[in-house]
């Protein structure tokens, strides 16, 4: 596959993912749409904890969103070929906090109502935050050495 392919394809589909996460959260105390989404997931139980539901869905779906936003910030910086930068540093640590604050919420979620898929989330993004945060690290050095680099040029 080619390298623009690659790009090209990235960049939608994170576009794509940003507006329709906004969209889908925003949509979530829309009344009557629960309902309608877990009658087709066979989902019942829940009318005991719907305010509750739709507090915790909200909030993952906002720490989602910023999640994806700062992956846009980060692909910006590769289209423009400078990846290197403080700004992709601060993003990665960014990331990294979202994923914990949502394996957080994960984990209070189960009182709620446990689920097997939730507790591989709660691990999911416990990962994705250790790696987001050692990447920042990373990214941080590479940023150091660019600079470095850059003054004796």
């Amino acid at each position: 596959m080619k390298k623009e392919t690659v790009i090209i394809f990235t960049k939608f589909l994170l576009d794509f993912m940003y507006f329709a996460g906004i969209v889908v959260t925003l949509l979530l105390p829309v009344p009557g749409l629960l309902e309608r989404v877990t009658a087709l997931l066979d989902f019942h139980g829940y009318e005991r904890r719907y305010t509750e539901i739709i507090v915790i869905y909200f909030m993952l779906g906002i720490l989602a969103v910023l999640i994806l936003g700062e992956l846009r910030k980060m692909f910006r910086t590769v289209l423009a070929e400078d990846c290197f930068v403080k700004d992709n540093v601060v993003s990665l640590q960014r990331m990294g906090t979202y994923s914990f604050i949502i394996a957080v919420i994960c984990l209070l979620r189960t009182v709620l109502y446990m689920t097997s898929a939730m507790l591989v989330l709660v691990l999911v993004f416990i990962v994705a935050g250790l790696f987001s945060k050692v990447l920042a690290f990373v990214f941080d050095k590479a940023v150091e050495y660019k600079l470095e680099n850059d003054l004796t040029i």
